[in-house]
């Protein structure tokens, strides 16, 4: 039997990069926030070790943003951002849909079908989790039967970035991806029609990239108040810096203007 490897510190380094993920996408933690690795190792019941590597890897994701010896905070919802994470993950999507669809069986359709009706019945709803879940779920069919696991990661690293614009634009009253084309996709699946499924999905696609392009005038105004608030932070950091290295230099000045330091015996000490 082989021996048992540890696991423990993995899993609390997923559990709190799914953690603070989550909270970052759903908007509990809005952009331009501070995180501290202390305060939510302390929320989160963990050490800080774990903490620190799932801030690594948000910031590789571009979820968080970080300034060594500074700062670690959310990044601003940022529409090129956006398109470029819609064009990468419907670019694995069309590749999953490709080789998926030979290889439905009847099922894998029902549950496409059956993830249909949650998405559309929360989208009336107005609940954007059910929404949104429901709408992994169906996707999340196309991707698990292509059996590629490097489109399946592209597509969990990139997808959270597309989500916070998803349900910031839901939030204001807008639509989740139309049920619509969800049936439209499931109908080619159900068909075989491979050129028909790829065809439905790259649209999904792409109105996720216009949902960026319509979300640009206010996305510049909000990446100038961030940009605003990380030039003033940098400043606060840089004269901490500055600070910090004068308090352990000494004053040339008040050393010049010093008495020497007279020796036993009255003379001077050189």
């Amino acid at each position: 039997m082989e021996p048992i490897r540890p696991v423990g510190r993995t899993l609390l380094r997923d559990q709190a990069y799914l953690a603070i993920r989550d909270a970052i996408v759903t908007g509990e933690i809005e952009p331009g926030a501070v995180v501290r690795d202390a305060e939510f190792a302390e929320l989160l019941g963990l050490s800080r070790a774990p903490v620190r590597e799932a801030f690594s890897r948000l910031v590789d994701e571009g979820l968080l943003e970080s300034k060594p010896q500074s700062y670690t905070r959310v990044t601003a919802v940022v529409a090129a951002d956006v398109r470029d994470a819609a064009a990468v993950v419907g670019a694995m999507h069309e590749l999953a849909t490709r080789v998926a669809v030979p290889r439905l069986f009847a099922a894998d359709v029902e549950t496409m079908r059956s993830a249909n009706g949650r998405f559309a019945a929360a989208v009336r709803a107005g609940d954007v989790d059910a929404a949104l879940v429901a709408d992994d779920e169906l996707h999340d069919v196309l991707v698990r039967v292509s059996g590629n696991r490097a489109a399946a990661a592209t597509v969990a690293r990139y997808t959270p970035l597309i989500r916070r614009l998803e349900r910031r634009r839901f939030g204001e009253g807008g639509n989740c991806r139309s049920a619509g084309l969800h049936e439209q996709l499931i109908e080619a699946c159900a068909a075989g029609d491979v050129d028909e499924a790829v065809r439905v999905t790259a649209e999904i696609w792409r109105g996720l990239a216009a949902l960026a392009d319509g979300s640009d005038a206010e996305g510049r105004v909000a990446d100038e108040r961030v940009a605003a608030g990380r030039d003033a932070d940098e400043r606060d950091a840089d004269e901490r810096d500055a600070d910090e290295r004068d308090a352990g230099e000494p004053d040339v000045a008040a050393l010049a203007d010093a008495p020497e330091a007279v020796a036993p015996g009255g003379r001077a000490d050189h």
